[in-house]
């Protein structure tokens, strides 16, 4: 957008508030997609951050960025949510030019590709009824390019991992109905704990990114992990998918989870950071994802 537009607005004005006046004059741009920065190439604003604290005088030059169209935090986990739910059923029930046509609508004789079926719809079943029921998102949105990015991973690897369990030539694990069972267990627990975690951090209040209290265990046993770890939500998560691969004993599984460590180790260090920082007596026993290691 070449255009320059001026306003007066007062001191203690938010950048927030300024974005809603843009929005006024300017309705293609809504709020969630501006983008407002100090220089052409600047660090973008928080909304916010009062105009009298930025370096600026009395008349200050911004520069707005569109985002381009953006979609609320709840769609985007339904959508990422929904696609690899359906995209296994596709598979499990081997409709039509997947597999050799001789196996179409047919089904695994193996006990572990019919588990592996069930432990992976319930786990996408249960992300949907966190994000509808449980999660509190805040009023922020997501690029509509970065949806499509995000849904090509999660899409992708669940083709990738269904087309492989669910394969006519599938064998079962090295150590039979052992490894699988151990390995459902841990799946369940892990399972379990996401979900407990989840309720657990409901009951938190937040001001954006900012934690307004520090996440305590409680009675419940799954939320012990808080004693060791700033996200145990990701660690069960982790644990989740690693059970999930030694139970199918499936490479594309395997490559999922460790791609899904890193990413939220990633985002368990940054979170792990923002305890630190807004809370001194934030306990000291504590890693981000790991316990007692990372």
């Amino acid at each position: 957008m070449n255009r320059a537009a001026f306003f007066e607005v007062e001191p203690n004005a938010t950048i927030g508030e300024i974005k809603c006046l843009l929005h006024k004059y300017y309705p293609k741009w809504y709020p969630a997609r501006q983008s407002l920065t100090l220089r052409p190439n600047g660090k973008s604003l928080k909304d916010d951050e009062v105009l009298e604290n930025l370096p600026v005088g009395t008349s200050a030059t911004m520069f707005l960025h569109d985002l381009g169209p953006q979609l609320g935090w709840t769609m985007v986990f339904l959508v990422e949510c929904i696609g690899p739910l359906i995209i296994y059923l596709l598979f499990y029930y081997r409709l039509p030019n997947i597999y050799p046509a001789t196996h179409d609508f047919t089904t695994s004789p193996f006990a572990v590709v019919q588990l592996a079926c069930v432990c992976h719809s319930l786990h996408y079943i249960r992300r949907l009824v966190e994000t509808i029921f449980v999660h509190r998102f805040s009023h922020g949105t997501l690029p509509l390019h970065t949806i499509m990015r995000n849904c090509l991973y999660y899409w992708g690897f669940a083709a990738w991992l269904a087309y492989y369990i669910n394969h006519p030539l599938y064998t079962p694990p090295s150590y039979g109905n052992p490894q699988v069972y151990c390995s459902l267990a841990v799946f369940g627990l892990c399972e379990v704990g996401n979900f407990s975690i989840h309720l657990t951090l409901n009951h938190l209040g937040c001001n954006g990114l900012r934690p307004k209290s520090i996440p305590y265990p409680n009675r419940n046993p799954f939320t012990w992990l808080f004693f060791f770890v700033s996200c145990p939500n990701y660690t069960y998560e982790v644990g989740t998918w690693i059970s999930f691969s030694v139970m199918t004993q499936c490479v594309p599984v395997a490559i999922f989870a460790f791609i899904g460590f890193i990413q939220m180790t990633i985002w368990a260090r940054e979170k792990h950071a923002i305890y630190t920082r807004e809370f001194s007596d934030y306990p000291d026993l504590r890693s981000a994802i790991v316990p007692l290691f990372l």
